[in-house]
């Protein structure tokens, strides 16, 4: 079984909890290319800091340790716009400001406006089951389940593929073609063969841990519910409306789109393997920076969902008494005032600046890639970032992505 699916959960939760960290940007070693800031329109509100674009574009240059091989980012403050680019450390080329990504788990926040648009067209009741929706497919040492619970984080799920020996890197690299079902993750998650079971990680709706699992059950009801495939309901409710022509839902083509960010990782033998090219599953998807910025704005703008599922996307699960519930095990939402309590909505996840402004969003993690995309709750402050890694990670969150927040959002905004 491929391993990707797991490193995805490890990697994508660790990177959020880095982006509220103040760095220091220092010198930077090595090529970077960017575009000026542009100047803030005459309806623009008075800019209090302007973009300072050496200091983003050092943010973004690799340098030693980072182990990235490229990196791009896209960043909105006050008015002004800045978009730039690292060249490819291994080939020397310069990486375009169009290049195409994969996105790893930001695919959840898509995922999750599916529902909640199904919510509001009365065909799914958040608060309904997994037991009622699709029966049989837990076993029954599962408590219910509710669909609210798959996308909040609060299941108790296990994880994907849990209890399965890890593969070694050049297992992954070989492997990197393999493509899976929801049916076989699930299955193979929760009735594997040739190990035991595995078991609830705490009973439902007592406390929150990042799940990917949580959204393959999700992804599976949407296919239940709608009878399509989470690819046409991504793309007839998602990317068509938003016109967002270079996003997609690949669902088994390998290919990505040229232009195209690489991503390496590193065989026993010390070579560099480009794995753009990878399977996966079906709710893995492929996005540009221009794309998850339109897609954040028209989220937070209310062009996706009505009113009452736009309040579910910064509502953080509680228990009866109004209390944040507990963060279990891991290193997500450990940043903060409410350090140690949940952190993670229905489809984003919330962090605090220095400044005390609270962003939200979401970062993914694909064989090669780490991303993010994130926003204040009024789009004054809004970046997305993508790197390109060249090595299997160790589970720290990309260096890139906490300079970025230092140089795009730090205390003097």
């Amino acid at each position: 079984m491929s391993s990707s699916t797991p490193r995805t959960t490890r990697w994508s939760a660790l990177a959020l909890s880095v982006l509220a960290v103040t760095a220091t940007v220092g010198g930077a070693t090595g090529p970077a290319h960017a575009a000026s800031p542009a100047g803030p329109s005459a309806s623009a509100p008075a800019v209090r800091a302007p973009l300072d674009a050496r200091a983003l574009r050092e943010a973004i240059t690799i340098r030693p340790g980072d182990q990235a091989a490229g990196a791009m980012a896209r960043v909105h403050r006050s008015g002004q716009e800045w978009s730039g680019t690292s060249g490819d450390t291994h080939t020397g080329k310069r990486i375009s400001d169009r290049a195409h990504f994969r996105i790893g788990s930001i695919s959840k926040t898509f995922e999750s406006v599916v529902l909640l648009q199904l919510s509001a067209e009365g065909r799914v009741d958040l608060d309904g089951t997994v037991q009622h929706y699709l029966p049989g497919l837990l076993p029954d040492t599962f408590q219910p389940v509710t669909v609210r619970q798959l996308l909040n984080h609060t299941s108790g799920l296990p994880s994907d593929f849990e209890g399965a020996p890890a593969p070694t890197g050049d297992e992954q690299i070989a492997t990197r073609f393999d493509y899976f079902t929801f049916d076989q993750v699930i299955q193979g998650t929760l009735r594997p063969q040739g190990r035991a079971w595995p078991g609830p990680h705490f009973a439902p709706g007592t406390k929150q841990e990042y799940n990917s699992f949580g959204y393959r059950v999700a992804g599976k009801l949407i296919e239940h519910l709608t009878g399509h495939s989470l690819k046409r309901e991504i793309t007839d409710r998602v990317l068509t409306p938003l016109r967002m022509r270079h996003t997609s839902v690949p669902a088994g083509n390998a290919t990505l789109p040229r232009p195209y960010l690489p991503g390496y990782l590193p065989t026993s033998k010390g070579e560099f393997v480009d794995v753009n090219e990878q399977g996966g599953n079906p709710s893995q998807m492929i996005s540009t920076t221009a794309d998850l910025d339109r897609f954040m704005t028209a989220l937070f703008t209310g062009r996706l969902l009505r009113p009452a599922q736009t309040a579910e996307l910064r509502a953080l699960p509680r228990d009866a008494d109004g209390k944040l519930l507990p963060y279990a095990n891991g290193s997500n939402c450990n940043t903060g005032p409410d350090k140690g309590s949940a952190c993670f909505s229905v489809a984003l996840m919330s962090f605090p600046l220095p400044d005390g402004t609270l962003l939200w969003g979401k970062t993914g993690h694909d064989p090669g890639y780490a991303s993010g995309v994130f926003a204040s709750a009024d789009l004054s402050r809004r970046a997305v970032y993508a790197v390109g890694t060249d090595s299997f990670g160790d589970g720290a969150a990309p260096r890139i992505s906490g300079r970025l927040a230092a140089a795009a959002f730090g205390s003097k905004g």
